[in-house]
This record gives C-alpha cells, structure tokens and sequence, in this order.
C-alpha cells in the first residue's frame, strides 16, 4: 500500500482538481491511501471529508504584500507549518506529494523537499501562482492546464475532473437535466454562474435583464452563490438558484453559458462542448483572462470585459448572439475541439510516474518524456475535453 499526500485548497478550482486525482488514484489502485493537506478555513474543509478522504489542516498563511505585524510573523508561522507538514510525512510514510497549488501547497513542497519525498506540481491556471512556480524548481513533474502556461518543466495534461463531468453526454441526459431544475423543455436554456465564489456584477446584470433574456424566447437558471442578495423570482423563466451541487446536469440542460473564466469553468465549458460568453475577474493577477485565450481563439466563447458587460451589452450583443442559432452550434463544436477529457488519468500518471522515478533511481525522461521546457508544451488534444462537477455557489460571493 502506497500513501499520498495532496496539498493546496482554498477555492473549488483548486480542491476539485486534487479530488479528481485523488479519486482516479484509488480507483486504479484501491489499497493505497490519499491524505489531503490543506486549511481549517477553505472548501477543502468541507468537500474532502465529503468525498471520504482524511484532511490534515495546517494555518492559513496568505503571503503578506506590505510591511506590517502580519509581514513580520509571516516567517516564524510558515516554518512551523513546513515543521508540522515534515511530521506528517514522516509520520504517514508519505511516498509522493502531489500540489495543486492554494495555501497549504507552499509548506507541502518545502517540506517534501526537506524529506526528499518526491514532488509532483498541477497548475490550473495559465498564469502560474507563485507556490507552484517555486516547486517547479524542486521537481520535473510538472502539469499545466493551458497550453500558453509557461512552467519549468511542465507538460500539458488538461484539468483533472470528475466522472460525471469527464462522461457527460449533454444529448442523452439534456431531459434529466431539465427536470433537475424544473426547467421547460421547450425553450433553450441560458446558464448564468460566476463560479465557485459568486459574481457580483455579473449577478447584477442578469438580474436586472431576465425579462429581456426570457422576452427573447430564452428560460434562465442563475446560480448566483451562497452569500447573493437575489432571492428567488416570480418571473416565468427565470430560475435562481444559491448554489448547484450538480453542474454535471446544470450543463446537460444547457445550451449557452454566461460565466466568469475561472479555469475550472472554461475547461469544464470546453470538455461538454458549451458555448459561452466568458466575464473574467477583474481583480488579480488577470489570470482568467489568460484562461479563456485557448478557448476564444478556437471561436467557442465571447469574452467581454467586466465593466463592459451591462445591461446595453445584454441587449445589442448578447441577445442577439442568442437568436443565431446556427453560430450557437458552430460556437459549441469549437469550444469541444480544444477540451480535454483526460486530464485526471494524466495527471494521476504523473504521480505515479514520480513515485517510480524514485524508487528506481531512474531519471524522469525514462518514463515517458516526463519534463518538458516550459516552451515546449505537448500540444496533443485529448477529445472533445471536460472537467471536475465543481459546486458553484460557495459562501463567498466576489465583487
């Protein structure tokens, strides 16, 4: 039997990818043990015991961007987490660690570093965060999402997700789909969602727009997050919703999204082959905007600019995107052509790949090409694609 240990959390586009591991992981080999490290304080605190896995907590430690008490005690608090990680390892017999990145990754890779256990890196997104740029000094298994990810070492492998994501047929489960929400199956469906944490704006928008999207002949379901101030609607149509623990069936009733660019969104969008009209976040690094690049170029999404995206825009774009019903089907066969459906069973090689690299002493390149220079991604596409059921809606809600 073989342990594993999964560090990173925070926000579902970090915690479902490690599921989606975790649980290809144990399906092909059902005695070996996945233990999960991450915060008392992120999603990870509620899916992974959800999901049967062993969560391990350590502090959460934001890394500190000015000069005050928090910069000065940062130091002391990250070591003594690296110290309790190094424990962990030691303690769990841990034979591989395997980061998603999020704040438990950091000490995860210091301390596997520090116990030479061996170290396997997944970016999500195509601007890599600062964790996973760090290990990917420290480890040649190293998987990307996006092909534009720049990452030493790095090989594309797509987004690790879950089976009823990976498996759906958007065709022969359109009908349960539809009855899961209470949907009309004689309207098309527009799915409007920010992601894991809520979209304000994008909220805003659409709400104050539902009668014009339901005039055109269109029904919406909007899941608006947890922590939303839109309540349920009396208008015939318009579906609200806080949350959606089944997007597998959310996008099988679907036929055109309205989302943020979250990479676990897009590459989910890109694996079911739904068009959409991308909203990236426009707090952060720009990342999501990087995110959909692929996905754009390749004709499957509309990304507009989230100060631009209004209720004119709704009204002179949007809705008349969705009277084109053929470029709604020519825009859907694009975004399938750039998903990826296997991103969980090459990721999950890539672990495995790294525990037999050190336990035969042989280089990483001996096994299947294992390292790549961060300009020389594989550039193979994997099916139409797919991605992790990610539970949208969580109790944050972002600007």
């Amino acid at each position: 039997m073989s342990t594993y240990l999964f560090a990173g959390g925070g926000t579902a586009g970090h915690v479902n990818p490690l599921l989606a591991v975790a649980d290809r992981l144990t399906e092909r080999s059902p005695e070996d043990r996945v233990l999960v490290l991450g915060t008392a304080e992120g999603l990870e605190s509620r899916l992974v015991p959800m999901r049967g896995y062993e969560l391990l907590t350590i502090p959460r430690l934001p890394f500190p961007r000015k000069p005050n008490a928090a910069a000065l005690r940062f130091p002391g608090a990250f070591w003594r987490a690296v110290r309790r990680t190094e424990q962990l390892i030691r303690e769990h017999d841990v034979e591989v660690v395997l980061g998603v990145g999020g704040y438990a990754a950091a000490p995860a890779y210091i301390a596997a570093k520090r116990t030479g256990t061996p170290i396997v890196v997944h970016e999500q997104n195509a601007k890599p965060g600062l964790a996973n740029r760090l290990a990917a000094f420290l480890t040649h298994h190293v998987g990307v999402t996006f092909s534009n990810t720049r990452l030493r070492h790095s090989r594309l492998v797509g987004m690790p997700l879950r089976r009823e994501v990976e498996d759906l047929d958007r065709r022969t489960r359109r009908a349960e789909g539809l009855a899961e929400f209470g949907l009309d199956p004689d309207r098309p469906v527009l799915l409007v969602t920010g992601g894991s944490s809520g979209a304000r704006s994008i909220n805003r928008t659409v709400n104050r727009s539902a009668a014009s999207i339901v005039g055109a002949g269109w029904q919406v379901l909007h899941v608006v997050g947890g922590k939303s101030d839109i309540g349920p609607s009396d208008l015939d149509g318009y579906t609200v919703l806080p949350y959606c623990d089944r997007m597998d069936l959310a996008y099988a009733a679907s036929d055109f999204v309205v989302s943020r660019a979250g990479a676990g969104m897009v590459c989910e969008l890109a694996a079911v082959g739904l068009p959409s009209v991308l909203v990236p976040y426009p707090v952060g690094n720009g990342e999501q905007r990087h995110n959909a690049r692929d996905v754009v170029e390749a004709g499957g999404a509309v990304l507009v600019a989230d100060q631009e995206f209004d209720q004119d825009w709704v009204t002179f774009q949007l809705l008349t995107l969705l009277q084109d019903r053929a470029r709604i089907a020519d825009m859907a066969m694009r975004a399938g052509s750039v998903g990826h459906r296997d991103g969980a069973d090459r990721m999950t090689d890539l672990v495995l790949d790294a525990g037999r690299t050190a336990a035969t002493g042989t280089s990483p390149r001996s096994h299947g090409g294992a390292t790549h220079d961060s300009t020389t991604h594989d550039s193979t596409r994997h099916g139409d694609s797919t991605h992790d059921s990610t539970t949208h809606g969580s109790s944050t809600e972002e600007p």
